[in-house]
């Protein structure tokens, strides 16, 4: 369970759901003697897949760390979802692994979740392998498959093994590396080795070469032993390859299935001779630019990846030891919030079990409990030192629900309940909205924030609803108008008095300065919802007072803080006062502001007042035979296409879409494509609503007032 750093492996399982994540882990674990028997997704008996919601639902949703000790090396083993509503389960643990192994189904090719994936490995340059699984599937097509993951990820990928059959009756794998055969037994497990037939001698050379001379580049003397031997052994490769390996020069791509145990202990062994290990792997860059090495010398660095929370428990804790030793008893601070933690407990996991451990080195993925303020993206450092990991940067949200329940108690739970639920998933945001008077929940997609509401549900015993939530429109002005108003007010002694008189207009930062008036103050102000306020103050001869410039301005931001179209925030708008009457008894800052809100309010609705509506950015991948579905659709949406392109064999879809056309995008994308498409989105501007949306728009809001 303890391993030196250069006998670590730490593999990542990834791929689209469906592909055999879950049931090759298992495989895996079985071969290496973790397990002594297989479980079944259909069994709900898995190291893996180990909660309640995943069995019933029989899908990875959440991330699982596990491990086998195969040879002399310990092998980390994290499996991942393959939805990518479930992305956050999967950045996370890429982040700390040092191999990704990318499973392709052999039926349905490359599919859009491994596009996804292939982002992040990109990002954080992790060596990665390929596995085409389920070779046993009726449909299994392995030179379809191989030349979808060329065309898509490049030529760096390079077969190490080719099925000489396929499909039902799949129990042969030609292994270029070693030049054998591997023929398995009906019932999988252990292979016999075979000699290549010579019908595949010519493409089994040649695939064998391309592996030497991937391996001479990073190792001297392999050409000539190789051209004097003839053939080279896997030993005689493996530093070589290591090397190419750990720095993305090539992507091994082996065949097997899973279920049948056919294969996967071959991969095991390439994993165990030539995957990385922390130790091979480049330095880890900081915040601040300095680089450090996995050295368990060092003194100690760990990196949370992961926390989840459970009952009986608290807060469970997942990291990475960055650099030295870290044991029991061991007091770190936190770089993040300069709290100080002590490691009271040490496990490592093996899905749902955790096992005591003594000390975990430098590359090696651990499990804590108990901790008082530590959280994802954290840094802890042993004392007097100052480390800190980049975090890991999670993809914007593309979805979004207003909640609500059953009473205002159950509102404060639940609002409580999401927060905890927040802490364990970065890649859901709950936002309490003063603007909208809303509780919005921003997430992935339908199936991310279901899947939450399942939990709030069945863990927390609170009834939760979704509702479309409504939209941040904002409102402004393409005119320009101006307006006089007097306030006055006489109940006996002091009354109040204020009139005033002001220009409005659209403000633009090129626009010349009002002509035609003696300015002699202006304030130009960041709104705080976005846009821009310019004040002019033109009052001369003292019609009014300076020291009332507070309460005007006040009385103006009143008005634009709910507008007079739909309520919504106005901006981008230069208003001058440039006349007006005070009284040196009944003037006082109450009147001026009430004077202000109202000519403000009469000369905007003089200056043809518009409201703009949030667009977002959007970009979708899609196979080619959907692209006219998902096109059609689009246009029913409002969006304005603003490119395609290719993307491997997908088409890519750019477009810019109202927030307002945006609801339940995800669920239609996914019934109009069979589940093969994927889209991100994110916040670009406001844009004029055309003027039939603007009259509906101001026609409900007048109803809702007069009610």
């Amino acid at each position: 369970m303890n391993a030196n750093t250069k006998d670590l492996r730490n593999v990542v399982l990834l791929g689209h759901s469906g592909s055999g994540k879950t049931t090759l882990a298992e495989t895996m674990l079985y071969e290496g003697g973790a397990i002594r028997r297989r479980g079944t997704v259909e069994g709900h008996n898995m190291v893996s897949d180990d909660t309640d919601i995943e069995h019933e639902r029989e899908n990875t949703i959440f991330s699982h760390q596990m491990f086998v000790n195969w040879r002399n090396n310990k092998i980390n083993i994290l499996d991942t979802p393959g939805f990518d509503d479930f992305v956050g389960e999967v950045v996370a643990p890429l982040k700390v692994s040092d191999t990704a192994l990318i499973v392709l189904n052999a039926a349905n090719g490359v599919e859009v979740g491994t596009e996804l994936v292939w982002e992040y490995i990109e990002r954080y340059q992790t060596p990665a392998m390929f596995v085409i699984n389920q070779m046993d599937h009726p449909k299994a097509d392995f030179e379809k498959t191989l030349e979808q993951a060329r065309e898509r990820f490049g030529p760096k990928l390079i077969p190490v093994q080719i099925p000489l059959n396929s499909g039902a009756h799949f129990n042969q794998i030609l292994d270029a590396l070693r030049m054998v055969v591997y023929e398995f037994p009906p019932e999988g497990g252990k292979p016999v080795k075979k000699a290549i037939p010579e019908s595949e001698m010519p493409r089994a050379r040649e695939m064998h070469n391309t592996l030497v001379e991937i391996a001479a580049e990073n190792e001297e003397g392999l050409m000539e032993k190789y051209f004097e031997a003839g053939i080279l052994s896997e030993k005689e490769l493996a530093a070589g390859l290591t090397i190419a390996l750990a720095h993305q020069q090539f992507f091994p791509l082996f065949a097997a299935s899973g279920i049948k145990d056919m294969g996967s202990g071959r991969i095991m062994g390439f994993i165990d001779d030539i995957a990385p290990s922390p130790f091979d792997r480049p330095k880890r860059v900081l915040v601040d630019g300095s680089e450090i090495a996995y050295n368990p010398q060092d003194k100690t660095t760990l990196f949370i990846y992961k926390t989840a929370y459970e009952p009986q428990v608290g807060m469970v804790t997942y990291f990475k030891v960055i650099t030295g030793t870290v044991k029991p008893g061991d007091e770190l601070v936190n770089a993040d919030n300069g709290d100080t933690e002590r490691i009271s407990q040490l496990y490592v996991s093996e899905g749902k079990d955790r096992i005591a451990v003594e000390k975990l080195e430098a590359g090696d993925l651990g499990v804590t409990v108990k901790l008082k303020s530590a959280h994802t993206n954290n840094t802890l450092n042993s004392k007097g030192t100052e480390r800190k990991i980049r975090p890991m940067i999670f993809p914007e949200s593309r979805i979004r629900k207003a909640i609500s329940t059953d009473s205002a108690a159950d509102m404060e739970k639940l609002v409580a309940a999401l927060h905890r639920i927040e802490e364990e998933d970065p890649t859901l945001h709950v936002e309490q909205s003063a603007e909208l008077k809303q509780t919005i929940l921003h997430g992935q997609g339908q199936l991310h924030l279901d899947l939450v509401k399942q939990r709030i549900e069945k863990e927390f015993g609170i009834k939760m609803y979704f509702t479309d939530p409504k939209i941040s429109y904002r409102e402004t002005i393409t005119g320009k108008a101006s307006a006089d108003y007097r306030h006055k007010k006489q109940s006996g002694g002091a009354g109040q008095f204020g009139e005033i008189h002001m220009i409005v207009e659209n403000f633009s930062e090129e626009m010349p300065e009002p002509q035609g008036l003696n300015i002699r103050h202006k304030e130009i102000e960041d709104l705080p919802w976005g846009g821009k306020l310019a004040f002019y103050w033109c009052i001369v001869g003292g019609a009014i007072d300076s020291r009332y410039i507070g309460a005007i301005k006040k009385g103006i931001m009143q008005q634009m803080s709910e507008g007079p179209l739909t309520g919504s925030r106005c901006q981008n708008i230069r208003v001058a006062v440039y006349d007006g009457k005070m009284h040196s008894v009944d003037s006082n800052d109450i009147s001026f502001q009430l004077a202000a809100s109202s000519a403000f309010r009469e000369a905007f609705q003089n200056a043809k007042p518009q409201l703009l509506e949030p667009v977002y950015h959007v970009e979708i991948l899609c196979p080619d035979e959907y692209t006219g579905d998902v096109m059609g659709d689009l246009q029913s949406r409002r969006a304005m296409i603003s490119g395609m392109d290719t993307e491997g064999h997908y088409q890519k879809i750019i477009a810019e879409i109202p927030l307002a056309e945006m609801h339940d995008y995800g669920s239609t994308l996914r019934s109009v494509t069979g589940g093969k498409a994927k889209f991100t989105m994110k916040f670009s501007d406001y844009q004029l609503v055309p003027p039939n949306v603007q009259q509906e728009l101001v026609k409900k809001h007048s109803v809702l007032q007069e009610a």
